[in-house]
């Protein structure tokens, strides 16, 4: 999702009308604050934050990314240039825009550059995965509570999404696709956040309630897939997949994923069962639910639809970066 200020704010009086019966149908509530909507979940509020990186994240770029006005400079103007020899990739001549490009490659024009090409290429070769994907396309899965980003973030600084890959997961209802899917959608919303863009993100992977049958479900080809997308082709600061409650049989699925996983994956990835303690190590209490051996007392009534809701808030924004690609 690409995001101007300019245009969240026309998107919002656009949605204007819209807010009260969004209100009506969800059992959380959706308000506005500076023309940003916001979810409030319980005594925690999930929120999209396009604003500008406060000190301490200021601090973290200049330290990890080497951001530094001269060297941000520079990088806007060399990828300009190498965007004139690719005139079939579409996209907007935005200085928002290519730094969610630029700050994964620590502002090196040049890996930005080939970064961008992947992205949209994968978008290109993978239509069953990125057509048309928006929040009104994906209501299905977000509605379920199985893709869940919290409201709080770790103790670095960085976004942590849920995925409840186990008893959350009907295989009748929804499939492996479209899990995908929303995955995609909720990190490319997240990575439209300089704030997100600096420190990067983690995922944990909820495994209870994991049985034979999810297992038929995930196919080498499905995660040769899922591994270009996420080693090659995203770009975002992926800080570490953390899997929990995995049974047994996880095993299967670890098998099936390990022939595609590069050693910088496999050094972030890490299997924490019900050990809660390992977790808190890498992410923090704040950040994490009470289920997870966290601070935050998540609501005890379904969030599913009010998080799709939120979603939705934003469809016109998901429009525009739909638009953007390559053009043959």
């Amino acid at each position: 999702m690409y995001v101007r200020q300019i245009d969240l704010v026309s998107s919002q009086k656009r949605l204007a009308s819209d807010s009260m019966e969004k209100q009506k149908v969800s059992e959380h509530k959706i308000t506005r604050t500076m023309d940003v909507p916001q979810l409030k979940l319980g005594n925690y509020v999930l929120k999209a934050e396009f604003d500008d990186p406060d000190e301490f994240f200021r601090e973290k770029a200049r330290d990890e990314l080497r951001e530094t006005p001269e060297v941000v400079q520079q990088a806007l103007k060399d990828i300009r240039m190498l965007l004139k020899d690719e005139p079939e990739l579409n996209v907007p001549d935005d200085d928002e825009f290519y730094q969610k490009f630029l700050r994964p490659c620590k502002w090196y024009p040049k890996s930005a550059f080939e970064l961008m090409k992947r992205f949209y290429q994968f978008r290109k070769n993978n239509p069953r995965y990125c057509s048309k994907l928006l929040p009104s396309t994906e209501k299905k899965v977000l509605s379920s509570e199985i893709v869940i980003p919290l409201p709080e973030r770790t103790k670095d600084g960085c976004r942590l999404l849920l995925i409840n890959s186990g008893r959350k997961w009907n295989t009748k209802v929804v499939s492996i696709d479209e899990i995908l899917r929303s995955v995609m959608l909720s990190l490319d919303a997240a990575m439209a956040e300089p704030k997100t863009q600096i420190g990067g993100v983690h995922v944990m992977l909820n495994m209870d309630g994991f049985t034979l049958t999810h297992v038929t479900h995930i196919t080498p080809t499905f995660a040769a897939t899922v591994m270009e997308w996420v080693q090659r082709s995203l770009p975002c600061r992926l800080k570490g997949i953390h899997v929990v409650n995995q049974p047994f049989i996880f095993n299967m699925v670890y098998a099936i994923f390990k022939p595609f996983l590069m050693e910088k994956t496999r050094k972030r990835l890490h299997f924490h069962g019900t050990n809660r303690n390992t977790l808190i190590s890498h992410l923090g209490t704040k950040c994490l639910p009470v289920e997870f051996g966290g601070e935050m007392e998540m609501p005890t009534e379904p969030i599913g639809q009010s998080v799709c809701d939120y979603f939705c808030w934003f469809e016109k924004n998901f429009e525009e970066s739909n638009t953007y690609g390559y053009t043959c």
